[in-house]
């Protein structure tokens, strides 16, 4: 097969929707003589703040001489960027014989078992874990979970350290509707003897996690009790016990960032504890403080000036309401929204109408994209627009400052109208 027959193939499996579970991963991985037990792996699970979280652990290790593979969800600009090394996205021949590699692997687990044929996700996942664990070996992995984490096909490994960096309403027709349901499925990444570094912060779910640590006889490292930071407008210090690292000021802006870099940082410092790194603390600090992360409060253009976020649930459209609260507090500030199905749409919109001007909603060519009917019937903000072409109005925004927002699969498509990024 060619790149596009491979990407074809992959897509195809879109069909069969989001099934939980692990076990379609474990036998095909096992038919491949277990390539996940191969990696030394960082697995980094949250509702929010997953992404900017991999790229400080990424770009830390990197600065410090080390070789880092990468798997992340969704992609903003190519599909390969899913699977990456050191930052880069495996080219299109590496593509094409991880699929030729996997496609067998798949079409007997439809043959052989009765698990029901493997996923879009999970074939990705698969993928990814024969590219580091045979293709190509690689210091270490950071895997981001998907959906979940108990059930998630990212589930499969003995990582050497965990991330918990938050736990939201989010895929709550998958994952529950409340703060404990989420608990109980991202704790399922606690394993025995395995350092969790975490942020959660609903008090019932918090507890949960505390309790599944003690119960594996982890080590827990939680922020705001063992990790500490002070902010103090764009910097911030961090705390963790003997060290003290101070003005740390991140490309990354809003005060969500600090916390997911703490964490990052957290994670590092604990990897060295553990002699499984050698840790150069000023190479550390350089790198975190230099990241950028695509489609995060991203800047897109200067005149106007246009940002995109990929904010796609209460908790992430909150913390892109406080950080343009912080740092255009005087500013008129307008709002183009897309989403998709499943989605807390009503919060998300009403958090938005306490800092927008104008609100514009639009739609987008995606499968489960709401459509601007529903979106304009959720929202009682004065200044409600239809956008029946996105492209155009972007073309031809004439405001003072516009945060597009609402999907990371709308951000990737808003994106692409900018050929300077």
């Amino acid at each position: 097969m060619n790149y596009l027959d491979s990407l074809n193939w992959i897509h195809e499996r879109t069909k069969f929707g989001i099934k939980p579970g692990v076990k379609r991963m474990e036998w095909m991985l096992n038919q491949l003589n277990n390539p996940q037990d191969k990696i030394e792996g960082i697995h980094v699970v949250g509702t929010n703040g997953k992404g900017s979280t991999v790229s400080y652990l990424r770009d830390a290790l990197m600065a410090n001489n080390y070789e880092v593979g990468t798997f992340t969800s969704p992609y903003i600009i190519t599909f390969n960027e899913r699977i990456s090394l050191n930052g880069n996205p495996i080219d299109d021949e590496e593509l094409i014989h991880l699929v030729d590699i996997v496609k067998s692997v798949t079409e007997r687990l439809d043959n052989e078992t009765e698990l029901g044929p493997a996923t879009e996700f999970e074939v990705i996942t698969l993928m990814m874990f024969v590219y580091f664990g045979t293709v190509h070996p690689v210091d270490f992995v950071v895997v981001e979970a998907g959906l979940g984490a108990l059930n998630d096909s990212t589930n499969v490994f003995q990582p050497i350290i965990t991330v918990l960096t938050s736990i939201g309403l989010d895929h709550t027709n998958i994952l529950g509707d409340t703060y404990m349901d989420i608990a109980r499925e991202k704790a399922g990444v606690i394993k025995p003897s395995v350092p969790l570094v975490y942020a959660v912060k609903p008090k019932d779910a918090l507890h949960f996690v505390r309790d599944r640590i003690e119960s594996h006889h982890n080590k827990g490292l939680e922020l705001d009790r063992d990790i500490n930071l002070v902010s103090d407008n764009d910097e911030f210090t961090y705390r963790y016990e003997n060290y003290e690292l101070e003005n740390i000021q991140l490309k990354m802006i809003g005060k969500h960032q600090h916390e997911n870099a703490s964490l990052a940082i957290t994670a590092l410092i604990e990897m060295y504890h553990r002699g499984l790194i050698q840790l150069d603390f000023n190479k550390m600090i350089d790198a975190i403080e230099n990241v950028t992360w695509k489609g995060r409060i991203e800047r897109v253009n200067e005149n106007p000036v246009i940002y995109v976020d990929g904010a796609h649930n209460k908790e992430s459209i909150d913390a892109l309401v406080d950080t343009i609260r912080e740092y255009y507090p005087n500013k008129q500030v307008d709002i183009l929204f897309a989403a998709i199905d499943g989605k807390p749409i009503g919060k998300m919109l009403n958090s938005l109408e306490e800092i927008t001007n104008r609100f514009y909603v639009t739609t987008f060519d995606f499968p489960k994209a709401l459509s601007i009917e529903t979106l304009y019937q959720n929202i009682e903000h004065p200044n409600v627009v239809k956008v029946e072409d996105y492209n155009t109005f972007i073309n031809e925004y004439d405001g003072e400052l516009l945060f597009v927002t609402g999907s990371l699969y709308f951000i990737s498509e808003v994106r692409k109208l900018f050929s300077n990024i």
